[in-house]
């Protein structure tokens, strides 16, 4: 209906011209002139300020004698016009124009429904290419991941030295990397909760920095190394040193190491690597194990 609603208005707008237009046809063909009509007064009527110019016409006779009917001649109709042939192009035109604006309204909705749909198409499109290209980087971070340097924490026991342990960083990426710090710090706590939630490390002393080390693919290197004679001066009081021995403390060691890819140029690519170990006494034989929150051991 609202398609058709301007067709109807320009038809309904027409139609008086049609009738007027069919009007004049008829008029034109069949119609003869009409005959001038007469009619009859009664006697003793007299004139009046309104009668028109035919009354005066009455010859002197009948006005002169009151008693003799006078007869008024009344004028035909005027005829009408003649529907030109101007106006009938006119009015031929202006059929063939609602015509033609009905046709065109119809093709513009047409147009704006093939818009609509080229756009829902466009839109799918943009969302397949978005996704495609978040693929894509995916994939090449995963690969840019797997060639690159990630250094990894162990703890290996020494095998000449019996309850003695050393800290190990090893590069297990596919490139070399350059570690530029390396932290360390020693906490007695009653248990991993007793923990700060971020690792906290003293300050170092300028000079006191290490030296940066590179390591190469599947190469190694230690970072600390802990006996089991260090215990008194690494509790440094006789009443800590019973609670770890008792259980009641427990000791953990924990560190951060940062390190870049030796073919980077800035450090916007510097990773961090953090561990944490906790060390078990024992009557004979003790033990340092990998132990910490998820944020003493994470890698980024």
């Amino acid at each position: 209906m609202i398609k058709r609603l301007p067709v109807l208005l320009a038809l309904s707008a027409l139609l008086p011209l049609a009738a007027q237009a069919i009007a004049q046809e008829t008029d034109d063909s069949g119609a003869a002139p009409p005959k001038p009509t007469v009619t009859q007064t009664a006697p003793h009527r007299t004139a009046t300020q309104g009668e028109t110019a035919t009354d005066a016409a009455v010859s002197p006779d009948q006005q002169s004698s009151p008693n003799q009917p006078q007869i008024i001649v009344n004028p035909p109709a005027a005829p009408q016009p003649e529907w030109a042939w101007h106006d009938r192009v006119a009015w031929g035109a202006g059929v063939v124009l609602a015509v033609l604006a009905y046709v065109g309204i119809l093709l513009a909705l047409r147009t704006l429904k093939n818009i609509d749909s080229h756009l829902v198409a466009v839109n799918s499109t943009s969302q397949a290419a978005m996704d495609s290209a978040n693929a894509a980087l995916a994939l090449a971070q995963a690969i840019a991941n797997s060639e690159r340097p990630w250094i990894v924490v162990t703890v290996e026991p020494f095998l000449t030295m019996e309850n003695s342990f050393k800290v190990m960083a090893s590069n297990r990426g596919r490139s070399p990397a350059r570690i530029i710090s390396s932290l360390d710090q020693v906490k007695v706590a009653s248990d991993e909760t007793k923990l700060p939630k971020t690792p906290e490390f003293e300050a170092i002393a300028p000079g006191d920095e290490p030296e940066p080390i590179v390591l190469l693919p599947g190469e190694a290197t230690g970072i600390w190394a802990l006996n089991r004679e260090d215990l008194p001066s690494i509790c440094q009081t006789p009443e800590v040193l019973k609670e770890v021995e008792r259980w009641q403390q427990t000791l953990f060691l924990y560190g951060r190491i940062q390190y870049l890819e030796l073919a980077s140029v800035s450090d916007s690519k510097m990773h961090e690597t953090f561990w944490c170990c906790r060390y078990i006494h024992g009557e004979k034989n003790s033990a340092l194990v990998m132990a910490g929150p998820p944020e003493y051991n994470k890698h980024s």
